[in-house]
This record gives structure tokens, C-alpha cells and sequence, in this order.
């Protein structure tokens, strides 16, 4: 959630972690800091609100210049967003400088500690303790990464660090548990962030950290261990994006451009996926044939966007593999007591690769002995690295907090998936399952006719602003889609959305219809799903003859919904499955324009964060 940068090197650091920290805006925070060490002494600034307070505030009270310094965006969890609870956080003596994120379980004892011993805290977060903590190590030591080691072996819960001491004027040190923390490599100078679009201005060298590691930067070199002192192994990698992609390209905002770039995002998620041989390849794979082909069981975990992407993923696998698969939210699964064992494959779907509940699950899975499989978007995060087998997608960045062209690629990974295990187990042949590929690939030029033909489609979002409530309707894989418009419409427009399987509207949801309602219908294929097809129509006319207003997704040729809709939205025909790629695209730009419409943040909703880091 938080954002974090941290520099070494010889330009100045202000201005590094001040960019970084721009960067990393989109990650959704409430206050921000800064600290640089100048003259052998340590410089801090931090404010409530965001980055432009905290630019004003470094206007009137200018730091002093140094080349080494560390920088935060918070998103609170232990005490309100006030400057004093604003990292980074000063031991009494103002030496050591401490940027966090994620949650310290123990930290209430560990204050009572420091109490004893005569500290005095003065914000009411968790982070605080630790800057006395490595006051008090590093007073021992000498040495700010020795420090830090002693320090986190005494902490429990997750957390990401970054710290500086004005007694070494040239290093910054991190720490990282459960959270995100990767170093930047350049010439003469290195990085520290949370994410590496704050440095990737400046490198694309990255290094991922491991669990329980320790990472010193100095202008030469990086030098990462363990927790409990010995060498770490790492992993270098580059970073297969740059600045421009991380910037608006003449966008409003950050959404428009990613609803833009998915054709795009579809296509470079597809590029490679069939071998000279003409079989199909994921990214890394590191779980032996012999043991996909006696799985016997499916399980997706996952959360929000991604776990609406999972359902349909659900139908593709057992269409296509006939194994039984089911669907669970990552925040419930490891707390039902499933059932699993060597014979399960878990697939873990993750923009980010360090969304906390998707990870805490991934761990419960591989303790009863199931192999898991993640679908991610960035490259080097965690959920992958603790992976048995990946598929990477190539989104590139995704700033927006509402996913778009994040949840178009992962829907692409998950048919690979699926074909991949119909290819190793038998259940498609492979001139069926480049058949399938195919129709992938012709799903780019879809999506591109999709978004040129968008604009009625913002027009009604505009006549809709003073609404309060719309109702989403599907069958099969467009109950699913239809979940996705409404939390669409609730991250960006603040308003009350709700998706339903259209067969259930007699069961209940029909209560809710009155006249002059915005009812959404994605409406399946009458080619591939007839039954169904006719079935959703029955459910338009019935919520229209209770004088609810009708908006119509149907595919091209569709006649028969054309009576029943007050608002009718085409979208190219598709098979099936592959509807959702096509169906959504409407959806994100009806919930953007609508978001507009009301005056509100697009890129940056209240209360949310783009990367869920803890439970």
C-alpha cells in the first residue's frame, strides 16, 4: 500500500525520492515525508494530505542538500493521517529515520519497553518503535545493517523498512517481511522502493529481495543477507518497461490510457506462447508434468478483480480439462480449513504479486502439500518467487487503482492455464488448442472496435451522474463480467452497484426494480449458450415491464434483444468463453466517464489502495 523510496548515490537525493515518491501516488496514501542526511546531521519533512503539502511545506522549509535520503506515502493502519503520525519516524536524538510499511504485531510491548527505558514516542504508529530500536542496536554496533538485523528478528507481523542513520552518511538499509521491497541498480548510485516505477526513471537493473533479507546500499555496490547475518542469494532482472510507459501520454487520466493500451496489453501477454514445436508454454514452470497430469482438483485464490477473473477462469478449465475447479476469495480461504493435498493445483491470480491475502493463502496451500501456479503482472514480486510454477502477464504498469488492462491480461492467462493443463493432460489436441490461440489473437482487433465505438456509451454514463443505484445482470461467463461493472461503478463513482446472476432475479433481487432503474445485461452468445440466451431475455423483459431502464450488452447480430432495450451496446461476436475480454471493456469505460461525470478522483478512489499489502 504504501509507497516507498529510498536513494545513495550523487545526485540530489530530495529530488530522487520526490520524483520517486510521484510515482508511486497511484499506490493511494494520506500523508508523506521525507528525511536527507546533509553535514553530518539528519533533515526531515512530513504532512498530512498529499504530496503537493508536503512540496509546500519543503517551500518554506527547505531542506539542506545531501545525496543520500529516504522518502514515504502512508496509508494509514495504526493512527490517523497527522503530520506526527506522517513517516519517516526520528528516534529523540533525531539520527536515524525510519520509512514502513505494512503492520507490527507486537509493537504495543515493544513500546511498553522503550517506555521503561526512558523513550519517549510521539505518534501513536507502530513504525516509531522501531526507529528507537535501531537507535538503541545501532549505538551497540556501529552498523546500520547489523542494526536492522537484530532489529527485525525481535519483530513479528509483515513489514517492509528502510532506514538511515546521520552516522553513516552514505548508506541506506532495508529490511523486508511479507511486503514489497525491491533495489534499483545504476552506475554510481542505487535505489530502494516499494515499486519500480520510482526508479525507473533512472535504471531498469533491478534485484529482487527474498524473504527476511537485509539489503545495505552504498554508492558502489549492494550487498543483501539474511535475517540472521549470513549471504543472501538474490536475483538480478530487468525491467521490461520504461519511464514513458508510466506516464499519461496525453491521457486525463491514468485509466483512460490503460483502457486504451489493452488490445495492446492482450496481444503482448499472447506473443510467445507456442513453442517451435507448436505446444503451448507458460513463463516458469517448475512443476513436473507427471504431477499436472494426476491433478484432481482446481483451486483459484484470489481477491477483488482478480477473483472475478478466477470465476471465469473456473469455466474455461472445466470446460476444457474436465477437472473440478473451484473459486475462492483469498481473504477466506486458509480460514475454512480446505481441502487440499498433493494431488490439488492452486492458482493464484495478483496484479501486483504482493497482495497480502492471496499470499497468506498461497502459503496455507503449499503447507498441506498442493503445487501452486501464479498468474502476476510484476515481475520479481513475491507471490510469484513463492510459486511452484508462473505465468506473467504483460500488462506493463498499471497505475489506475481500478484495475482494467490488468484484468483483461490476467483473463488471457487464465485460458493459457487452462489450455496448458487440457495440452499436458490430454483433453486437447494440439491443432484444437491453437485453434483456440488464434481466437485469442483475434481478440486484440475486437477490443481496439470496442473502444472506437465508445462513445454513446459515455454519453449515457453522463445522463446517469444523479443516479444512486444500477443493477448489473449476467449468465455464465457474463455473471461474472456483470460483477466486475458494479465494483467498477463502486470504486470510481461511490455509488451502490450490484451484480447478480440473472437467474436469481426472481429469487429476491426483482425487489429491487422500480421504474426508471439503470438495470446493466450482458447477454450471452445465442450462438454458443442458446438456452441461456433466451433465458436472459426473459429477465430483460421482465425487469422493463417493472419500468426499470434497460442498458443492453449483445453482440453484433443479436436481433432479439433489440425490442427490450432502452440503451443497446454492441460489442463484437466472440466464442464464449472469450466473451468477458470483449464484454467488460464497455463497463470500465461506462464507470469512468460516470466517475467524471460526479466530480471524482478517477485514478485515485477514496479509501482504496492499488497494492492490498496487508490483511
Amino acid at each position: 500500500m504504501c509507497g516507498i523510496v529510498g536513494y545513495v548515490g550523487a545526485q540530489s537525493a530530495l529530488d530522487v525520492v520526490i520524483a520517486g515518491l510521484k510515482r508511486l501516488e497511484y499506490r493511494g496514501y494520506d500523508s508523506a515525508g521525507v528525511a536527507v542526511l546533509a553535514d553530518g546531521g539528519l533533515a526531515a519533512v512530513k504532512k498530512a494530505g498529499k504530496l503537493v503539502n508536503l512540496e509546500k511545506e519543503l517551500v518554506g522549509h527547505p531542506l539542506p542538500s545531501g545525496s543520500t535520503g529516504l522518502g514515504h506515502t502512508r496509508w494509514a493502519t495504526h493512527g490517523g493521517p497527522t503530520d506526527a503520525n506522517a513517516h519517516p519516524h526520528l528516534d529523540n536524538a533525531g539520527r536515524v529515520a525510519v520509512v514502513h510499511n505494512g503492520i507490527i504485531e507486537n509493537f504495543a510491548a515493544l513500546r511498553a519497553e522503550l517506555a521503561e527505558r526512558g523513550h519517549r514516542l510521539e505518534s501513536e504508529t507502530d513504525t516509531e518503535v522501531v526507529a528507537h530500536l535501531l537507535a538503541e542496536q545501532f549505538s551497540a554496533t556501529g552498523d546500520l545493517a547489523e542494526a536492522m538485523r537484530q532489529v527485525c528478528r525481535r519483530l513479528e507481523g509483515a513489514f517492509t523498512l528502510v532506514a538511515v542513520h546521520a552516522d553513516e552518511p552514505d548508506v541506506v538499509v532495508g529490511a523486508r517481511r511479507n511486503s514489497p521491497l525491491v533495489v534499483g541498480v545504476g552506475e554510481g548510485e542505487n535505489f530502494l522502493a516499494s515499486d519500480v516505477a520510482a526508479f525507473i526513471a533512472h535504471t531498469r537493473s533491478a534485484i529482487e529481495l527474498g524473504q527476511d533479507q537485509v539489503v545495505e546500499l552504498r554508492r558502489e555496490g549492494v550487498t543483501v543477507t539474511n535475517f540472521d547475518g549470513t549471504a543472501a542469494t538474490v536475483r538480478a532482472y530487468h525491467v521490461d518497461w520504461d519511464a514513458s510507459a508510466a506516464e499519461k501520454g496525453g491521457y486525463d487520466y491514468f485509466m483512460l490510457k490503460e483502457i486504451a493500451e489493452q488490445p495492446k496489453a492482450v496481444a503482448d501477454t499472447l506473443l510467445g506462447r507456442i513453442d517451435a514445436s507448436g505446444s503451448l508454454t507458460l513463463d516458469e514452470v517448475r512443476i513436473p508434468v507427471s504431477v499436472l497430469r494426476e491433478v484432481d482438483k482446481v483451486v483459484i485464490v484470489a481477491c477483488g478483480t482478480a477473483y472475478h477473473a478466477g470465476m471465469i477462469a473456473k469455466l474455461a478449465i472445466e470446460h476444457w480439462t474436465r477437472i473440478p475447479c473451484e473459486t475462492e476469495l483469498a481473504s477466506e480461504f486458509r480460514y475454512r480449513d480446505p481441502i487440499l493435498d498433493q494431488r490439488t493445483l492452486v492458482v493464484a491470480i495478483s496484479q501486483s504479486g504482493e497482495t497480502m491475502d492471496t499470499l497468506m493463502a498461497l502459503r496455507h496451500a503449499r503447507e498441506q502439500g498442493a503445487k501452486v501456479l501464479a498468474i502476476c503482472n510484476t515481475n520479481g514480486s513475491t507471490i510469484p518467487r513463492e510459486s511452484d510454477a508462473v505465468l506473467y502477464t504483460h500488462a506493463g504498469p498499471e497505475v489506475a487503482v481500478a484495475s482494467t488492462k490488468a484484468f483483461l491480461t490476467q483473463l488471457v492467462a487464465c485460458y493459457l492455464v487452462a489450455l496448458y493443463l487440457g495440452q499436458v493432460r490430454g483433453t486437447k489436441w494440439g491443432d484444437e488448442i491453437e485453434a483456440v490461440i488464434r481466437e485469442l489473437s483475434d481478440i486484440a482487433a475486437a477490443v481496439d472496435t470496442v473502444l472506437e465505438t465508445m462513445e454513446p456509451v459515455r454519453e449515457l454514463a453522463r445522463s446517469l451522474a444523479d443516479k444512486n443505484t444500477v443493477l448489473f445482470l449476467g449468465r455464465h461467463v457474463g455473471y461474472p463480467v456483470a460483477l466486475e461493472g458494479a465494483l467498477k461503478l463502486k470504486e470510481l463513482a461511490y455509488m451502490h452497484a450490484e451484480g447478480f446472476a440473472a437467474g436469481e432475479l426472481k429469487h429476491g433481487p426483482i425487489a429491487l426494480i422500480e421504474k426508471d432503474l439503470p438495470v446493466v445485461v450482458v447477454v450471452p452468445s445465442p450462438r454458443g449458450r442458446s438456452v441461456l440466451h433466451d433465458k436472459i431475455v426473459s429477465n430483460i423483459q421482465e425487469i422493463r415491464a417493472r419500468g426499470a431502464r434497460t442498458i443492453v450488452i449483445a453482440e453484433e447480430g443479436d436481433e432479439a434483444v433489440v425490442p427490450y432495450a432502452d440503451h443497446l451496446i454492441r460489442i463484437p461476436a466472440t466464442p464464449t468463453l472469450l466473451q468477458p475480454l470483449v464484454a467488460t471493456v464497455p463497463l470500465q469505460v461506462f464507470a469512468c466517464e460516470l466517475a467524471t461525470a460526479r466530480g471524482n478522483e478517477v485514478d485515485q478512489p477514496r479509501n482504496l489502495a492499488k497494492s492490498v499489502t496487508v490483511e
